[in-house]
């Protein structure tokens, strides 16, 4: 066998998990294109829900309790619906509400 001096790999295409390169049936190319749209769907609504609980955290940060109290309903609305979604689950969602309201009772 020759050696060869300009042999690379390219560890990233030969991971230990790889991915089809291609959809073998016509329902496994419509559900690549759902799994891609519902994906692009699920990174919205995690992004705002992160967002909501940065803003959240702001308010708490800076001691402004009247706008907290004001964003509280807001913010546990969007937490129930990403939680519905399944996003996160609803356990998370109430931990993460019940922390919040017992912060916004300590300030």
């Amino acid at each position: 066998m020759p050696k060869l001096n300009n042999y690379s790999v390219d560890h990233f295409k030969f991971s230990s998990y790889t991915t089809a390169l291609m959809a073998n049936t016509k329902s496994a190319i419509k559900k690549i294109r759902r799994i891609s749209r519902q994906t692009e769907v699920n990174k919205s609504r995690k992004s705002k829900y992160k967002n909501a609980i940065k803003k959240m955290n702001l308010f708490l940060d800076s001691k402004k309790k009247k706008e907290a109290l004001a964003f509280l309903p807001k913010l546990n609305s969007e937490l129930m619906k990403i939680a519905k979604t399944g996003i996160i689950k609803k356990q998370n969602a109430s931990r993460n509400i019940s922390r919040i309201t017992k912060k916004i009772s300590s300030l």
